[in-house]
């Protein structure tokens, strides 16, 4: 690094890190109406910031949500130009009694600071402000052009960011996107993200008697909504953790022998994963490992399920009711309408005799991958290297950013995901980093 820059940076530490308190101690949690003049008040505060270092055309956009905030540098004549996408909106902070100080009165404690967002995104979208303010303050320009999209509906999946990126087609349109809003695989390991899964999810209601019914009574007599549910559920995963849904692995691309390699050379430690989870045996799809079960095989999960008597003691009713909320994670190729299409004719196939059973689609995204030998890909490893002295790791996400797709469908840029925080900072979790 510039010499020159180091200096700034470091000269500048003490003022720098008051901002970001600043911006971190602003509630902007998009997913409650009580917080909406937070997140709006966090949206200037972006703006200003981009001003601040020197970004032009700054606005912001409204949208049917929360604001998106605009700003660019378009100075470098004949160079590519680079779209940084961040957002920042937090989630929720509950419960809050799990938390050693409060999550919107930033505290550092071992040279790490306890904030919500201060990784998750508000933290790394701060880092990439203070660079180019470093680069425009010392150099006096920039080596390539820069535009920024900071949203503040991230953490409630994005609903309006597509159309946005749609309308605005020719304002976005870049040579490549980078995005921090992942993970390196530990301290002082750099690692890039080259591609994330896709999510297809749909709620499952069953409907028996009319009411619920004394189990005394008519025990044995009709279906139980909760027995039917188990019932159905089971018949989604072999014993070997496949999933049996007809069709849901056809369109699933194979690992490229350089991708087995390049895990290979991260020697994940399966055994110490299972300790840290504290889980008698790691489990999943037959034959493949633990890495590839998670970053790049899809995955069928029941995230909930109720119904029936929640109390103390015990209730014996058969329930009329019975629900539950799964989800899918999708890799490259997967298409998250052929999936909820195929689940439909699963549980129609299924379906247990007596009780109705209806499904309601949720939350979608498509996967997305840019392959690890691009040109991008390989600059960003060597800016990596270029400062931590150590090779890069590639990987893949195990979560969605539901964004990418559009961002990729629409802009047609590839995209780099460059993330700077650590897997152990409880990113929606308390007492987060």
């Amino acid at each position: 690094m510039n010499e020159n820059i180091q200096s700034y940076l470091k000269k500048n530490r003490n003022s720098q890190l008051m901002e970001l308190f600043d911006f971190l101690s602003i509630p902007s949690i998009s997913a409650l109406p009580d917080h909406k003049e937070d997140v709006s008040r966090t949206a200037n505060w972006v703006a200003e910031a981009l001003k601040k270092i020197g970004m032009e055309n700054v606005e912001i956009h409204a949208t049917k949500g929360h604001p998106v905030v605009y700003g660019d540098w378009l100075h470098a004549e004949g160079k590519p130009t680079v779209l940084i996408y961040g957002h920042y909106d937090v989630q929720p902070v509950d419960p809050l009694d799990l938390w050693d100080s409060p999550p919107f009165e930033p505290e550092i404690r071992d040279e790490k600071i306890f904030a919500r967002g201060a990784s998750d995104d508000k933290g790394q979208t701060f880092m990439h402000l203070k660079a180019l303010e470093a680069i425009l303050k010392t150099e006096g320009t920039l080596p390539l052009n820069f535009k920024f999209c900071i949203e503040g509906e991230e953490e409630v999946g994005s609903p309006n960011l597509p159309a946005f990126v749609e309308e605005r087609e020719e304002l976005l349109a870049a040579d490549v996107i980078v995005i921090s809003d992942t993970s390196m695989n530990e301290r002082g390991k750099p690692t890039i993200c080259y591609g994330v899964r896709g999510l297809a999810g749909l709620q499952i209601d069953l409907k028996g008697s009319n009411s619920d019914l004394h189990s005394g009574l008519y025990g044995g007599g009709v279906h139980n909504p909760i027995n039917a549910l188990v019932q159905l559920l089971d018949s989604f995963h072999s014993e070997d953790g496949k999933v049996t849904v007809d069709g849901f692995y056809d369109q699933v691309l194979p690992l490229t022998n350089e991708e087995k390699k390049a895990y290979e050379e991260l020697n994940f430690d399966e055994e110490k994963q299972r300790q840290e989870l504290g889980v008698p045996a790691l489990y999943g799809e037959k034959g493949f490992s633990y890495l590839e079960r998670t970053w790049v095989r899809p995955t069928l999960d029941i995230n909930g399920i109720y119904g029936g008597f929640q109390g103390d003691g015990i209730k014996t009713v058969i329930p009329s009711e019975a629900h539950a909320k799964i989800t899918c994670r999708l890799v490259p190729n997967q298409d998250p309408d052929i999936i909820i299409d195929q689940l439909k004719r699963h549980i129609e196939k299924n379906k247990p005799v007596g009780v109705e059973v209806t499904v309601t689609p949720f939350d979608k995204g498509a996967p997305y991958v840019t392959p690890f030998d691009h040109p991008a890909i390989q600059a960003a490893s060597r800016s990596f290297e270029a400062i931590y002295k150590v090779p890069t790791s590639f990987t893949r996400g195990g979560g969605s950013l539901p964004i990418i797709a559009t961002l990729d469908q629409v802009l047609h840029a590839p995209i780099v995901l460059m993330g700077f925080g650590l897997p152990t900072e409880n990113f929606h979790e308390y007492g987060s980093l």
